[in-house]
Order: structure tokens, then C-alpha cells, then sequence
């Protein structure tokens, strides 16, 4: 379909046409001439900004070179980032504007879970992780273990539900204390003149030490069905006389306790997606507006019943005064675009793709507008602000192209200025540098800064190529910088005055099956002042907003706000090895194939079947949520291991060709599955794994997009061929 100077896929464009566009308030005109007026602009404006890039790599390069027999000093080095233009150096205060913003965003500290947007039972999945059964999250995971007659079976394990129901009795305690008892010697819930009423078995009466974290309930109340609590913002359930299997045989009735979780959710169209041409892109754009007109719906098979999967209502209850009040029953869904890098070739002009974000942004920004509309069956944004996340920035002047990009799409579809919201990812080294001045650019767009330590990791293995050979992997997090650019993305932010207006985020815990670890260490996060941090799952979310009960994060906030901001040499501290290290081989072989195996595992998965997120097993055999960031991490640590001669290419290959086998077994019990070690020459998968260490170096930033999407595609032509 031709527009103008537009090219555009003949879907894409009855895709736009006849379901994005319907009362939207925008004509075909107006769209398609918007994206045409911002392609013009943006198109030569983001080419030189990744020119930038090269630029900027290409000095950091020659000066490693230069430096290579020298001892590195960090404020040398500083001093050489600052003249070249790298590092941002803002000497005024900052303070951020942005208003209408959700009071998920601004008021509520919770977990937020990340979902791939191409994937329809995911995102509702995440939508609907506003609220978790604690009593399913600890029954099902690994919090209580599985001695003393524990084991999870096939069938239900009272003994093991005793402790379910032991583990939220002592969550009731410790959050919504009574004055002259115990939750554990609870008979009956009640509501008398407006107050919560426990009876315990000696028939004694008592009440919450704090009265006001009583909100509301359902049902009569002298017998209500629902008691619900709050604290620190977050919501509590306690259900009665439900029928959850765990809560059959209670005294008091209670079958199940509710918490407050994902109260935020972010609906990826970037690291977690395989999305690499029109029909994909599509889906995922059509997922996104199906979650804006709560339309979206989702039919499976589950234990051998069909189910359909849509979004959850809102809650409704009455106070403590017999007013009616409603909860929210679904996250706040933020979307992620694509970073400036990608481009698309849904739409060309004079035969060139344009790029992909400006499309993205479009697109998400007119599907939110139905929402802003009222054209949904629920409402997403009660401010009426579109919350998009923008990641893989390097430095302000990107965030200004970013800013620009919003206002420009704003004009094309009738959005008030500033409207769109943003996100964004602190994940790129020159970002974290110059976060202050970065946010300085979008401050009256701002509404969410995160720390992405994975893509973070990875930059910094690129950038800092040339400097020497990495430690391994797996002491990546042992390193003096990461700290550093932890507590800096949370000082910066209290400085800029995100407290009580943005969100201050902190990465994804990827080990979905190790909750036990997660709820012991995950607390580290709310402590740091953060007011998110990323899960993999609603159960994750679940079990992590435990964290945000027990830690008030704008009292944290306060205690952080006089902290000493860290050094910028800190930040820049290169976790290359100590000159007088020597690897041993084994420590070699073990790092190298860790890596290897986990670059497979993920490529079958993206290349082989269009999955952009997976769980893989490491060597270890511990399951490990990949996506593009832990695969960049993974691909430009074995490229540099290469450039340095710490491994060979021969020594790659042949580790390549073990982990495929190894990877081939992992995957045997799926019959769809292609096994490479066969076919070694022919699978796509394994070329792409190849590609990725091989050509790791000469990879823009050591992003994968470039090689992943040709293999794909590549995939995708030989299974319909």
C-alpha cells in the first residue's frame, strides 16, 4: 500500500485501517501523514546519533589501545570520557514536572512483572497479577521444602497446606498485628461498628493495633465472605469460606489469602519478543490494543480442560463507613517499545526501512488513546497518561530524540502535550554516566527509571573490549561497578525529586523456580529504595510484594536522601582480570561452556520457534530466564574471552558442538523440537549461535537483534518453503 513517500505492508495497513484506527478520533490521513511528517524528521536525526555511538567506540577503543601496559586509573580515564563527550556533566539542580501520573506509579512501592507482548496468555497473565493467592505461591514453590511429610504430589498434601496455612497466619501477624491475640487463634471474622472483630477459640474478642489498616469487606458483617486489609498501599484479601482446598478444614473459614501484587506491569515489545517481520509485529501490536479495550482474550488447554483467559474486573467492597469502593483489579500496564537501533521493514520509504520505534510509537500511543477514550470495558490509566518505556538510550541527546519523538506523535493523533509518559532504562553505561542530565531532558515526561543490570553488563563487556580480557561471568556481579551504578541510579533519582512522583526500579530476579532464594535476597531491592523491582511471574510477584509489606520504601527514601552520592571512577571501574591472574583451564572450559550452553538453549528457542523468552537450564542445571540481555551478556563475554586469546575459535566450536547435544537432550521430550548435534551444518539455531560468539565483536553495541533476526527469518523461509 503506497502513502505518499510510505510503503507500507499490505497487513500492516488493514491491520491500522480497520482496527486501530475505529473511534480513535484519527483519520487514515492524519496517521499515516503523522508517521510520514515524523519518519522524515527522525529518520536522518537518529542515524546521526548512531553514528555517535560508533564514534564514541571507536575513541574508547584506540584510547584502551593506548593505555593497554598501563595501570588504569578511573579519573584518568573519566577526565578522557568527558572530553570526548561520553559523560554528561549536569552542575544544576534537577527537578522533575511531570503530572497525571498514575498513583500505581507515584504513591505504591510493588513488583512489576515484564511479559513479552507477542505472547496473548503472558500479558493477560500480567495484567491480571495485580492480585496473587499467597496460599497457591507457597504451596507451589520450593518457600516450604519438602521434608517432614511436605512433598508436593500429584495429589493435595495436607500436611504441606498446614504450613501454608501456618506461613499466612504469621504474614497476618506481622502486618496486621491484633491488640490482644493471635491470627494463628483465629475462629471467626467479623466486622462490629465499623471495625475489624477476631474471635479466638476461647472466645475472647480482639481487634487490629492499627485500626485504619481495616479498609472494607463483601458479604454480611456479622459473616463477610472478604476482609480487606492494607498496608504501605499494598492491599491484603483475607477470603472466607471459599473454596480453595487449602483452607477447607480452617477454623476460622479462611480459605485463602489474597495479596496485592504486580500493581504495575510492563507489556514488552523488545527483549523478550521474537518479532522480526509484519505478520509478527502485528501480533504484537494487536495484543496491545486488545489489553486497551479490554477486549483481549485468551482459549487454552490446561490439564486436559479448555479454558479462556480475559481480564479481571475491578473489586468491589464496602468501608468501614457502609460506603461502596472500588480496587482496582488489574496492573497499571506500561508498554515497552523498541530501542533507536531497530528498524522495520513493514514501512519504507524509497525502498529503506524506517525505524521501528517510530512505528512503535505510533502504533502503542493510539492504541492507549481508546483507552484515554473510554473505549474500553475497564480503564487502564485513571490519570490519563500512556506510560512507554524507552530502552537501549545512550545518553541524553538520545533521550531528547526520544522526547521529540513523543511530542511529534502527540501532534499527530490529538494527544494534550505530554501525555506519553516515559520510562526509561538505565542500561546503556553512557546513560548511567549521565542519568541526572538524561532525566534533566525528559523531566516533565519522566515517570520511571530502571536499572537494567543485564544489558548494563553487556555494554560494558563491549564498550570496554579493547581494555583486556573479562573476569568471568559468573564473578560479573562481584564487580566494584555494579554496586556503584545501583546506588547511583537510586541517589540520582531522590535528587531529582522521583520520590512520590516516578518510579525508581531495580532488575529482574531470573531464576523463576528458585523463590526460597528470591524471598531471602530479593528484600535487598525495597531496602536500596527502590520503589519496583522486575519479576518473572505473578507467582514471583506474589511472593516478592512480601517484601514491599514489610518495607516502607518512602521511609527508606528518606533515610537514603542525605547519602553521599558514589564517585562516577567508581562506575567506570573495568572488571577486566587482574594482570596477575592466570585462568585455569578448567575454569576456562567451565565459563566458556556456561556461556555456550546458555546462548542455545535461548537461540533454539527464539530462531528455532519464535520465542523470545525463555527458561534455560545452565550448566548446572538450574533454569535461567534468558532474553536478548542475557544473551547479549553471554555473546560479547565469549567475543571477548576470543579477542584476548583466553579461548580459541577452535575451542569454541568444539564447545558448541558438546553443548548442542546437551541442549538437543534438554529439549528431547518436546516433539516439535529440531535437534541440531545431527545436523550441524544445517541447523539454523546452531548457525546463529556461531554467528553471535564469532561475530560477536563487530556487533553495533553487542546487541544480537542483527543476527537473530536474519536467522529467523532465514527459519521462518525454510519452514514454509
Amino acid at each position: 500500500m503506497k502513502f505518499n513517500s510510505l510503503e507500507i505492508a499490505d497487513d500492516l495497513h488493514t491491520f491500522v485501517e480497520t482496527e486501530l484506527l475505529p473511534d480513535s478520533g484519527v483519520t487514515s490521513d492524519q496517521f499515516w501523514r503523522g508517521l510520514e511528517k515524523i519518519t522524515a524528521e527522525f529518520t536522518s536525526r537518529n542515524t546521526r546519533l548512531l553514528e555517535r555511538r560508533d564514534e564514541l567506540q571507536q575513541q574508547i577503543d584506540d584510547w584502551h589501545i593506548a593505555h593497554r601496559d598501563q595501570p588504569h586509573d578511573a579519573d584518568v580515564y573519566a577526565d578522557f570520557l568527558r572530553e570526548i563527550g561520553y559523560l554528561d556533566y549536569v552542575s544544576d539542580d534537577v527537578e522533575i514536572s511531570t503530572t497525571n501520573v498514575d498513583t500505581e506509579i507515584s504513591s505504591v512501592a510493588a513488583p512489576q512483572l515484564v511479559v513479552p507482548l507477542d505472547n496473548a496468555r503472558y500479558a493477560l497473565n500480567a495484567a491480571n497479577a495485580r492480585w496473587g493467592s499467597l496460599y497457591d505461591a507457597i504451596y507451589s514453590t520450593d518457600v516450604i521444602d519438602e521434608g517432614g511429610g511436605c512433598a508436593q504430589g500429584r495429589r493435595y498434601n495436607p500436611i504441606r497446606g498446614r504450613k501454608v496455612v501456618e506461613f499466612g497466619r504469621t504474614f497476618l501477624d506481622q502486618h496486621f498485628a491484633l491488640d490482644t491475640a493471635s491470627h494463628h487463634w483465629a475462629t471467626k471474622y467479623f466486622v462490629s461498628d465499623g471495625d475489624l472483630a477476631v474471635q479466638s477459640g476461647d472466645g475472647t474478642v480482639s481487634h487490629l493495633i492499627r485500626p485504619d489498616r481495616f479498609r472494607g469487606y463483601t458479604g454480611d458483617p456479622s459473616a463477610p465472605t472478604t476482609i480487606l486489609l492494607e498496608k504501605n498501599g499494598l492491599g491484603c484479601e483475607i477470603r472466607i469460606d471459599g473454596d480453595h482446598v487449602i483452607g477447607r478444614v480452617d477454623a476460622a473459614g479462611v480459605s485463602d489469602i489474597h495479596i496485592e501484587s504486580a500493581v504495575t506491569s510492563i507489556m514488552d515489545c523488545e527483549d523478550s519478543v521474537s518479532a522480526v517481520d509484519t505478520e509478527d509485529k502485528i501480533r504484537v501490536y494487536r495484543n496491545w490494543l486488545g489489553l486497551m479495550k479490554g477486549t483481549l482474550t485468551e482459549t487454552f488447554v490446561k490439564g486436559g480442560e479448555e479454558m479462556t483467559r480475559e481480564l479481571e474486573p475491578d473489586r468491589q467492597y464496602i468501608d468501614s463507613q457502609g460506603e461502596d469502593i472500588a480496587v482496582p483489579g488489574r496492573a497499571l500496564m506500561l508498554v515497552r517499545n523498541v530501542g533507536h537501533h531497530l528498524t522495520t521493514d513493514s514501512v519504507t520509504v524509497d525502498g529503506d526501512p524506517i525505524y521501528e520505534t517510530t512505528l512503535d510509537a505510533m502504533v502503542t500511543a493510539l492504541a492507549a488513546k481508546h483507552d484515554l477514550l473510554g473505549n474500553g470495558v475497564y480503564r487502564n490509566s485513571r490519570a490519563g497518561s500512556v506510560n512507554i518505556v524507552k530502552p537501549k538510550m545512550h545518553g541524553p541527546d538520545e533521550v531528547a530524540l526520544a522526547c521529540d519523538l513523543f511530542t511529534m506523535v502527540e501532534e499527530a493523533l490529538g494527544l494534550d502535550h505530554a501525555t506519553l509518559k516515559m520510562g526509561i532504562m538505565d542500561e546503556e553505561r553512557r546513560t548511567s554516566l549521565g542519568l541526572k542530565a538524561a532525566i534533566a531532558v525528559a523531566r516533565e515526561r519522566l515517570v520511571f527509571i530502571n536499572t537494567g543490570f543485564l544489558d548494563r553488563t553487556g555494554d560494558e563487556i563491549h564498550t570496554s573490549m579493547e581494555a583486556g580480557p573479562m573476569v568471568p561471568k559468573s564473578e560479573m556481579k562481584s564487580q566494584a561497578w555494579l554496586p556503584s551504578y545501583e546506588d547511583s541510579n537510586v541517589d540520582t533519582g531522590l535528587a531529582c525529586g522521583l520520590a512520590h512522583r516516578a518510579q525508581i526500579g531495580k532488575g529482574m530476579w531470573a531464576m523463576p523456580s528458585e523463590m526460597a532464594d528470591m524471598i531471602k535476597t530479593k528484600i535487598a531491592h525495597p531496602l536500596s529504595g527502590a520503589t519496583t523491582a522486575w519479576v518473572p511471574s505473578p507467582t514471583a510477584a506474589t511472593l516478592h510484594a512480601l517484601h514491599y509489606f514489610t518495607v516502607d520504601v518512602s521511609e527508606r527514601q528518606r533515610d537514603l536522601s542525605d547519602r553521599t552520592p558514589g564517585r562516577v571512577a567508581d562506575m567506570i571501574t573495568i572488571p577486566v582480570l587482574a594482570a596477575d591472574r592466570t585462568l585455569t583451564d578448567d575454569e576456562i572450559q567451565r565459563d566458556v561452556e556456561n556461556n555456550l550452553q546458555g546462548i542455545l538453549g535461548y537461540v533454539v528457542r527464539w530462531v528455532g520457534a519464535g520465542v523470545g523468552c525463555s527458561t534455560v537450564s545452565n550448566i548446572d542445571d538450574v533454569g535461567l530466564m534468558e532474553d536478548l540481555a542475557t544473551l547479549r551478556i553471554s555473546s560479547q563475554h565469549v567475543a571477548n574471552w576470543l579477542h584476548h586469546g583466553i579461548v580459541n575459535e577452535a575451542d569454541v566450536h568444539a564447545s558448541l558442538v558438546r553443548m548442542a547435544a546437551v541442549v538437543d537432550q534438554q529439549n528431547s521430550s518436546d516433539p516439535t523440537y529440531e535437534p541440531m548435534a545431527t545436523n550441524l551444518e544445517h541447523s539454523v539455531p546452531f548457525q546463529a549461535a556461531l554467528d553471535l560468539v564469532l561475530k560477536g565483536r563487530e556487533q553495533k553495541n553487542g546487541y544480537t537483534e542483527a543476527i537473530l533476526r536474519s536467522r529467523r527469518r532465514q527459519m521462518k523461509e525454510s519452514t514454509c518453503a
